[in-house]
């Protein structure tokens, strides 16, 4: 091999590891839509396309299906296509209880979320067009023009515990979906159709020449963004454009070698960047704030599909997360801790704000009183000068009201702080959350 092959075949290789990077989240979404539509889909969620599936309980300490379970709201969840013609959502009256419906396209980012915050608690009735489609819609419906034709919902209704369990199911009966007359099947395109396996390994587990094949195949019907028309022409240089099959045979032995190699030094950088996440860190809490929506960011976007498909634009929630106390040790369950709030700086929020307990695999912890969250909403006692005081322990609370404690494992732990609509200062970051102290 000459030196101009070795250059242009290690070009080659960088390329391919951008357009990876690029179409991960794509990709991603699909495998995942596959697994939760699919006839015999069985994991927490599924339903068939253009329809809801309710989640009718939070999770307790027995449920590993996803890390980072949420205590504080009972999950909506759907998958829709839009290629057949618009669908219709319709949204009840919720009476003040907090809600939020985001929609997301085919690469991961939020492109609207009817809810509490944007919306309000009113009912209503919303037409979700796909690209491309003319047509005349209802006057009472409210139109939303979704960029890709593949549309996820993660819906997400306010709890306040199992009590409050029944009046939560009324509202979800209340979210339905009214997909077009005739609605044709989607045309799955190349790739596996596995039920079991987690879609971010079904990923990592693709080889190059199927990866690309389903990109080029999804963004037909899922097109890119105006901002990506660089990196839409460096993918036709691979020979992935969209809606014609990826002619992965025709290429020569050494440019699929460099294009494999490519794809898999992109699923290292991916993997690494989400072991690393992008996060401002103060007092020992780490606060992400560029999620929801990622504009050119390919990598940023890649690196929370890996580790949390879907998440909420920071107008609706920041979620941040602790792994350390005051002295950056790590925290652990033989030690005991507090949270101290002074007075008039609580988490700043328009709905609600919680502390959630995790163990090293961020799953919740068993403990006596079955509480894995603690917030706003709980029975909690404030201290005479107005402050507050969370108590992070093992055992149950010698001195200090049990209703402040929040039970930890024997083990190392976390904790996440969820504050859903934050106000201005939380977006702003004038507002901060104090260090988890060691107290004994």
């Amino acid at each position: 091999m000459t030196t101009t092959d070795t250059q242009v075949t290690g070009e080659l290789a960088a390329l391919a590891a951008e357009a990876y990077v690029f179409a991960y989240p794509l990709v991603t979404m699909e495998l995942t839509r596959r697994q939760m539509t699919s006839p015999g889909a069985s994991v927490p969620g599924s339903a068939p396309l253009n329809a809801f599936a309710h989640l009718p309980v939070t999770p307790d300490a027995s449920f590993e299906g996803v890390v980072s379970p949420n205590a504080d709201t009972l999950y909506s969840l759907a998958w829709l296509d839009l290629s057949s013609g618009p669908v219709r959502l319709s949204v009840p009256e919720t009476r003040g209880r907090y809600f939020l419906l985001p929609l997301y396209d085919a690469w991961t980012n939020v492109f609207a979320c009817p809810g509490t915050r944007t919306t309000g608690s009113a009912a209503g009735e919303f037409a979700l067009v796909g690209p491309g489609w003319q047509g005349e819609l209802p006057d009472d419906v409210e139109r939303i023009d979704a960029p890709t034709s593949l549309v996820a919902i993660i819906g997400r209704t306010q709890v306040d515990g199992v009590q409050d369990y029944p009046a939560v199911h009324a509202v979800q009966a209340g979210y339905r979906l009214t997909p077009p007359a005739g609605t044709a099947a989607v045309d799955a395109g190349p790739g596996p159709v596995d039920l079991v396996t987690a879609p971010v390994d079904q990923v990592a587990a693709l080889d190059a020449a199927t990866f690309f094949a389903m990109t080029a195949h999804l963004m037909a019907a899922n097109p890119a963004k105006a901002a990506d028309a660089p990196m839409v022409e460096r993918l036709a240089r691979l020979g992935v454009v969209p809606g014609r099959p990826f002619d992965w045979d025709s290429l020569a032995p050494e440019a699929r070698q460099m294009i494999t190699r490519g794809a898999a030094d992109a699923l290292e950088q991916i993997q690494a960047a989400g072991r690393s996440p992008r996060a401002q860190v103060r007092d020992g809490w780490m606060t992400a704030f560029d999620i929801g929506t990622y504009g050119t960011d390919y990598l940023q976007r890649s690196a929370v599909t890996l580790v949390g498909l879907g998440a909420n634009l920071i107008q609706d929630a920041v979620y941040p997360m602790c792994r350390v106390d005051s002295d950056g040790e790590p925290l652990h369950g033989g030690n005991r801790y507090q949270l101290h709030f002074e007075a008039g700086s609580l988490p700043p929020v328009n709905a609600f704000w919680s502390l959630t307990m995790y163990n090293d695999r961020q799953f919740f912890v068993d403990n006596p009183i079955d509480r894995y969250t603690v917030g706003d909403r709980d029975a909690l006692k404030f201290n005479d000068d107005g402050s507050l005081t969370l108590l992070i322990q093992h055992s149950s609370p010698a001195e200090g009201p049990e209703s402040n404690w929040l039970p930890a494992p024997e083990g190392s732990f976390n904790l996440m702080l969820r504050m859903f609509w934050p106000k201005p200062e939380v977006l702003e970051r004038t507002w901060h959350v104090p260090a988890v102290r060691r107290v004994g």
